[in-house]
């Protein structure tokens, strides 16, 4: 009989005894103790062994053979099976990449955090009862087809709503529903299958974009961006060659300013003599503050060539996961293919519960509240700031504070966050390093109702630390807020 296993048992604990048993036996295996071949004792000599039942080392060694750790047979018995031994794992942890760490300094929770809606104007409530009534009609026709474009009831819904809030005339089998603006983005490249071309793209610009659009083997080449919105004439003269521009028309990011009807026809015109595509990033959609919202880009394409791309992450809420993409007709077919294949939407109880929030109303009545309370929070956070600093201006659903050359932008966001402050540092927007300008993006969603003074102030003494450490010039420092 082979020698007894060194299996220790713990019969008060929780985990039944024949998974204890598998997992000795299982490590012992992988560690390199038992060696392939190596013969195991019976299960009745091992049960007598460690004195259990003979079924709780059968029901032990039936799922270790289940998992090919083991093989049995009549002439040699239970043996290990012949099977690589894993690596040792490094005690160190894994560190994760650099699109992971770009992610998380763009997530999280804080005063001023970018990119998340406020909570107070959701009709909470409201959309749980919606979502669970989705989720039951969801496990209740689990055999039904799913559209792998997405549900045509929201798909509908979306259609209509672009039609009139973003004057984007389209039908249901243009629009394919997307796991965000990423998975949008990621379709879209997939399917225009641009590798090894350039693409423009906004300097500066959203950062995930840009690392997408390496990860899919192209180069970006970085397009200036003024008042006027992205320098469509900077391209043709230094990129006329490109295959991709992706732009965010209705308000840049991270800036503001809305792509000019000049730009916007020459943009056009580039694509459509060219035979190149626009990606429109229409990041805000119709939440944009002052005025009504500037018509999507692709409700001017004559020629078929811009992508629309758009999501719920700014008005509804980012952990849905919620977007869609507005094909061209000529593309159309092949979006779904590919959607098919390689990009199938997600569940239908999410799309299912955000069309009937459309299709009763309460999106829009939702959009109207949030735009007045971004308003109040936009005008509360510049008066603060401006106790402090004239170099500050709105950015879409961000307030822009220029810092002094030289700052360290990213160092002072890091500081304040231990302090529950989550300003954005502008410089990583830049492609360009020698254009790169420091400075703080404060989204106005996270604003405080109250509070918003003390926020400002502990902002300002960590740039005034800075100040003193790169020892910024007097006329661009900032000041002590005025005696009250």
């Amino acid at each position: 009989m082979p020698n007894p296993l060194p299996i220790a048992l713990d019969r008060s604990g929780r985990t039944p005894l024949s998974e204890q048993i598998r997992r000795a036996i299982a490590a012992a295996i992988d560690n390199g103790v038992l060696v392939p071949g190596a013969r195991l004792p019976s299960w009745l000599d091992l049960a007598a062994q460690l004195g259990v039942a003979r079924g709780t080392v059968r029901a032990a060694y039936d799922r270790l053979a289940d998992a090919q750790h083991i093989v049995s047979s009549k002439a040699n018995g239970t043996t290990v099976a012949m099977r690589p031994r894993k690596a040792a794992k490094p005690d160190a942890p894994v560190v994760p990449g650099s699109v992971v760490e770009m992610f998380q300094d763009l997530s999280g929770q804080g005063i001023f955090r970018m990119g998340v809606p406020a909570q107070e104007t959701l009709p909470a409530k409201l959309l749980a009862r919606i979502r669970a009534r989705a989720v039951r009609a969801e496990l209740s026709a689990v055999t039904r087809i799913i559209d792998p474009r997405g549900e045509i009831e929201f798909r509908r819904e979306i259609a209509a709503h672009l039609a009139i809030a973003r004057g984007l005339e389209c039908s249901p089998a243009q629009i394919v529903i997307t796991s965000g603006f990423s998975g949008g983005l990621g379709l879209a490249l997939r399917v225009l299958g641009l590798e090894g071309r350039r693409a423009w793209l906004e300097d500066p610009g959203f950062p995930l974009t840009r690392k997408g659009l390496e990860l899919a083997r192209l180069e970006p080449v970085a397009i200036p961006v003024d008042a006027n919105g992205v320098d469509v004439e900077h391209g043709l003269r230094h990129a006329p060659d490109a295959a991709l521009a992706v732009v965010t028309p209705g308000q840049q990011a991270p800036l503001g300013p809305p792509l000019s009807l000049r730009r916007r026809a020459q943009l056009l015109d580039w694509a459509a003599q060219a035979g190149a595509w626009i990606i429109e990033d229409d990041y805000l959609g119709e939440l944009q503050l002052d005025g009504r919202a500037a018509p999507a880009l692709a409700s001017i394409d004559a020629a078929g060539r811009v992508i629309h791309l758009g999501s719920f992450s700014k008005t509804i809420s980012p952990t849905l996961r919620l977007g869609f993409l507005v094909a061209p007709e000529a593309l159309a077919a092949q979006f779904a293919d590919v959607a098919t294949c390689l990009a199938p939407a997600p569940g239908p109880a999410v799309q299912l519960s955000t069309a009937e929030f459309m299709r009763d109303g309460h999106y829009i009545r939702h959009l109207r509240r949030t735009k007045r309370a971004y308003c109040d929070s936009r005008d509360a956070l510049t008066a603060a700031l401006r106790t402090w600093s004239n170099d500050v201006r709105v950015a879409g659903l961000a307030v822009m504070l220029t810092l002094p050359d030289k700052t360290d932008d990213v160092a002072i966001a890091r500081q304040v966050l231990a302090h529950g402050l989550a300003p954005a540092p502008l410089s990583p927007w830049y492609v360009s390093p020698k254009r790169a300008q420091p400075g703080l993006l404060l989204g106005i969603a996270t604003v405080p109702d109250r509070g918003v003074q003390a926020a400002c102030k502990r902002l300002f003494e960590a740039i005034r630390a800075q100040d003193r450490t790169h020892g910024a010039p007097a006329s661009r420092r900032v000041r002590k807020p005025a005696s009250r």
